[in-house]
């Protein structure tokens, strides 16, 4: 990705009540290449006009001129009139972006797969779908096209952005069966899939790095178009946007372990919705660790537990684990509180520093724990060259405990069901080509 000359930007924030909190979007500007300059925020309800109070939106002018910023992100989503009448306020050529048009723009900036770059586009067409049908419904009841600085009204623009929704899922249903085929065929070669979840900067690719092997993914098993041969692991958020796919560094079994897009806060259905396909890795694993931040405030942490547990409840059938991440940032006393906190929404968790290493061993445990239990067989199998093969081949897709050579070969091991039911498919061809 090319870097590009961070822009100067005024972040502005309105909250009904109570302080306004601009950590969050400071960091979203920055992740997506803006240089923040100053901010500027309002506790008031909603002005249907303006958003802000039109006070406050000339108070924004007012700094937008003497920081110099070339554009504003408001941390709310903006309606297409509001965003017209800021924009009108400001000086000529500054920008109004609010928070879902920002996050689009990171997705975009950050999306290097095909199937990043459609629900990318998905993404921008459902942002685009009611401006559209705004204009649509203003040109319809005032006859007068460009009303409010809108824009043009194109009575066709409106069936063309359904119309490439519908051609953009069709084309993210073809890739999902694909990817779906994929992961079925990692199982029944003896891996078990697990995801890593969690909202952005929680230390997900970080934990990843920590829980992989030297040795990515085997080029035989079909690699998934979004696995790279490392992960990135940066303090800033969306690092990452697809999913990485790595080998997990295990003893007596082969696991695949998937980072994937971050959670983030208030996002709105549409966009949820337009990355179904890449949170799939995490509805379709055998096991979802779900990272959390426990250097962050407690209310912030059980805001965020509670709503990653109904995003991944809603079509997620494997167990999950909470695993508090970053303790090396703060000291064991406020970590038991924290756990004493958080008993009744994350019951045994596992806490780590993903960063130091510290307690990692104990997640593997629970890792193994938790993945479904491997099956006990004992095979008899004809003395024969494909019969060596076999023996290969459950060497490659299971843990073998014992091989007896002799007249016969007698081999005990341990695996999924998949792969027990594989072998015996195996064996008894070989036992009815011997006995025929």
């Amino acid at each position: 990705m090319t870097e590009r000359t961070p822009e100067p930007t005024l972040v502005g924030k309105r909250v009904d009540a109570g302080e306004a909190d601009t950590t969050e979007i400071v960091q979203l500007a920055r992740a997506g290449g803006y240089q923040v300059v100053d901010t500027v925020t309002q506790t008031r309800t909603e002005d249907p006009a303006y958003h802000f109070g039109e006070g406050k939106v000339e108070t924004i002018a007012e700094r937008v001129v003497a920081s110099d910023a070339r554009s504003v992100v408001v941390d709310n989503e903006l309606g297409p009139y509001q965003t017209y009448n800021v924009g009108n306020k400001l000086p000529d050529g500054v920008r109004v972006i609010d928070r879902f048009r920002l996050i689009l723009e990171i997705f975009g900036q950050r999306a290097q797969t095909r199937k990043a770059q459609l629900q990318v586009e998905l993404a921008e067409l459902r942002y685009e779908l009611p401006r559209a049908e705004a204009k649509a419904s203003l040109a319809k009841r005032d006859e007068r096209p460009g009303f409010m600085g809108l824009g043009e009204y194109d009575e066709s623009r409106e069936r063309d952005i359904k119309a490439q929704i519908s051609r953009i899922r069709d084309e993210l249903d073809q890739i999902e069966q694909t990817d779906q085929h994929r992961r079925q065929q990692r199982r029944e070669s003896g891996f078990d899939l697990v995801a890593l979840a969690g909202y952005t900067n929680a230390g997900k690719s970080t934990l990843l790095r920590r829980l992989a092997a030297d040795l990515d993914v085997d080029e035989n098993l079909g690699v998934h178009p979004d696995v790279e041969t490392t992960a990135e692991s940066e303090d800033r958020l969306f690092t990452t946007l697809g999913t990485t796919t790595r080998r997990m560094d295990f003893d007596r079994r082969d696991v695949l372990v998937t980072d994937t897009v971050g959670f983030i806060s208030d996002l709105p259905h549409w966009l949820v919705e337009s990355f179904k396909s890449t949170l799939d890795a995490v509805y379709r694993a055998d096991l979802v660790l779900l990272v959390v931040d426990v250097s962050e405030p407690i209310e912030e942490i059980r805001e965020k537990v509670v709503t990653s547990h109904d995003t991944l409840y809603e079509r997620n059938e494997a167990p999950i684990v909470t695993v508090l991440n970053k303790t090396d940032a703060i000291p064991d006393t406020e970590i038991q509180r924290k756990l004493g906190a958080l008993s009744s929404l994350a019951p045994n968790p596992v806490v780590v520093s993903a960063q130091t290493g510290d307690n990692v061993p104990t997640l593997r445990e629970r890792i193994h724990a938790e993945l479904p239990d491997y099956v006990q067989e004992r095979l008899v199998m004809p003395m024969t060259d494909d019969t060596m093969s076999v023996v290969s081949w459950i060497h490659d897709n299971a843990y073998v405990e014992n091989v007896e050579y002799g007249n016969e070969v007698v081999i005990e091991f341990e695996g999924r069901p998949a792969v027990i039911e594989q072998s015996r498919s195996k064996a008894g061809r070989l036992v009815d080509a011997g006995s025929a």
